[in-house]
């Protein structure tokens, strides 16, 4: 029997649960009701139409074919009636009803459900400070806003901007406005890192050179405290360690799913605020569905609610949704937490949990570091990969797996392999490392990173030879004076002789020249290696251990990696 299904938000599920049901049920009665203007956009394209990347806001709302996505496309393709600027108010659970407010006239009324979905999305985290409601204090949240920033860039009225956040949007933001408009931008991070949570911190630094090699500002371990306005007009942002000039602020600091409506009709609501669902993606009421920004979703990983805010994740749980509201039995597994990014000059992508995210989780984890080739060393065209490999030392098994590489596709490929792996399976570090993946030189190495990474880690684990990161190396180097630590540098003499001209403290000794010289290397001091990506220290320290070394480190990503994050000796 055809049956009246209501759905509330129209931005990314909402669409798509509507047109999956109306496929496999054409019968059924599908209004969805949205509170904005818009319906049916990308809105993780924003910063793209910010930058000039996408030329026209209407690309974001259309189809492949170049349909604009509106109420009469919806209406006349779809069979889906929709309403905009249309507000969800009260959810009736007993009566099945949902009170909505037309918010042009005011008014207001009950309508029925069968089934109803929530896809409420999430707005942007902003702190109740003074000055935010100043003009030019604005979030990449809606298309609306993204339109009146970048009128704002392309008259010359901003010059300076402040981010307040470093994670996916905020660094988006930033390298949309400084890379097309040439805006100076400061972009200023609470925690110690950016892209917290998301990436490990060698990996963080990494991203924070890219962006300060492009001239953006980055501020992190400070927190904003208020605005400070030219009349209505933001001017100025305050910090607790400073102040900065700013015609526009984009609050970037994260999402807070809208689960209130939720909240008060009585639903299950996760501790930090998304709505609770099942692997159907039903909520605490059998009759309610919701998915999207505005829920909790099970990490297949650590198997506790998790929350990400992806359109990916939104457009997938929109048509198991769809399908269920059509009667169909279909899940949604959860989430391993995949994504990408695309900064100045290099892309970073992952998948699974960071190491201090896995230790957090309860794991005795590790992250493990490479630099390697993208394609093979002989073909004319390749770029250096960095890979993190998160374990767990214990079970060996494998909890995620972070990256960048000026090749975004490259290092994507590589996170995409594990993703698919670490979804449906428990992998262990033999497992990755006997992965199955294409080769050929325009694409590989015939030893790829992800299985290289993974052979790493099976060292680090089985206590074959004892790693440091790059900035655990360069903290070493720095503190030479105190720590009596004898630094070798394993490059051709080209590269170290260079350093060590300059620094006698930096021996210049090449793997080919070690079992020579083993003379000059004291057995009763700690020994640190270094060479041009990991690989030659870690040749050189397996010789010496086998010559009596005892304390000797090696340094992974070797200078690739210290480079990368901005740092030299």
């Amino acid at each position: 029997m055809a049956e009246k299904i209501l759905i509330i938000g129209g931005v990314a599920l909402g669409p798509k649960a509507a047109s999956r049901c109306k496929r496999v049920a054409p019968d059924d009665e599908i209004t969805m009701i949205d509170e904005n203007t818009y319906i049916s956009y990308g809105g993780c394209g924003m910063p793209y139409y910010v930058s000039g990347e996408v030329q026209n806001m209407d690309s974001l709302r259309s189809t492949n074919a170049g349909a604009i996505r509106d109420p009469e496309f919806f209406r006349k393709m779809k069979g889906v009636n929709v309403l905009t600027r249309t507000r969800a108010q009260k959810i009736d659970r007993a009566k099945k009803t949902v009170l909505v407010e037309e918010l042009l006239s005011g008014e207001k009324r009950e309508m029925p459900y069968d089934k109803l979905v929530i896809a409420t999305g999430s707005r942007a985290r902003v702190p109740e400070i003074p000055g935010v409601t100043l003009k030019g204090v604005l979030s990449l949240t809606r298309l609306e806003f993204a339109e009146e920033i970048r009128k704002a860039c392309e008259g010359g009225k901003i010059t300076e901007a402040v981010i307040v956040g470093g994670g996916f949007i905020g660094l988006e933001g930033a390298v949309a406005l400084a890379d097309m408009w040439g805006v100076q931008v400061t972009v200023i991070e609470m925690m110690d890192q950016i892209l917290p949570g998301v990436l490990s911190p060698t990996l963080a630094k990494i991203a924070e050179h890219d962006c300060r090699s492009h001239k953006v500002k980055v501020h992190t371990s400070e927190k904003v405290v208020r605005l400070e306005g030219d009349g209505e007009r933001v001017s100025k942002v305050v910090t607790d360690k400073g102040e900065f000039p700013a015609q526009l602020v984009l609050f970037a600091a994260g999402f807070i799913p809208n689960a209130a409506l939720a909240a008060d009709a009585g639903l299950k609501i996760a501790p930090f605020g998304g709505i609770e669902t099942d692997e159907y993606l039903r909520t605490s009421d059998p009759d309610i569905y919701a998915g999207g920004d505005c829920a909790a979703i099970k990490n297949i990983i650590t198997g506790k609610y998790g929350y990400l805010p992806l359109g990916s994740m939104a457009n997938r749980q929109g048509r198991v949704i769809g399908s269920n509201l059509a009667g169909l039995n279909e899940t949604f597994p959860g989430y391993v937490g995949t994504w990408a990014l695309k900064l100045f000059s290099l892309s970073f992508c992952g998948t699974g949990l960071t190491a201090p995210q896995a230790k957090k989780a309860g794991f005795d984890a590790i992250g493990v570091c490479i630099e390697q080739l993208d394609r093979a060393h002989f073909y004319p065209e390749k770029e250096m990969m960095t890979l993190e490999l998160v374990v767990d030392k214990s079970s060996r098994r494998v909890l995620g797996l972070q990256g960048a590489c000026k090749d975004g596709d490259a290092i994507k490929a590589r996170i995409d392999a594990v993703a698919g792996v670490l979804e449906y399976a428990k992998p262990t570090i033999n497992d990755i490392s006997n992965l199955e993946v294409a080769y050929a030189p325009p694409f590989a190495s015939a030893m790829d990173a992800v299985n290289t990474v993974a052979n790493v880690a099976d060292n680090v684990v089985s206590g074959r030879f004892a790693a440091i990161t790059g900035d655990e190396f360069m903290e070493l180097w720095r503190n030479r004076k105190n720590n009596n630590v004898f630094f070798i540098d394993m490059r051709p003499p080209k590269a170290s002789k260079k350093i060590e001209a300059e620094y006698p403290e930096w021996h210049a000794i090449p793997l080919e020249e070690v079992m020579d010289r083993l003379s000059e290397i004291p057995k009763d001091r700690p020994v640190a290696l270094v060479c041009n990506s990991g690989l030659r220290a870690y040749e050189g320290l397996l010789l010496l251990n086998n010559q009596g070394f005892k304390d000797v480190v090696n340094s992974m990503g070797g200078m690739q990696a210290v480079t990368k994050m901005g740092l030299k000796p």
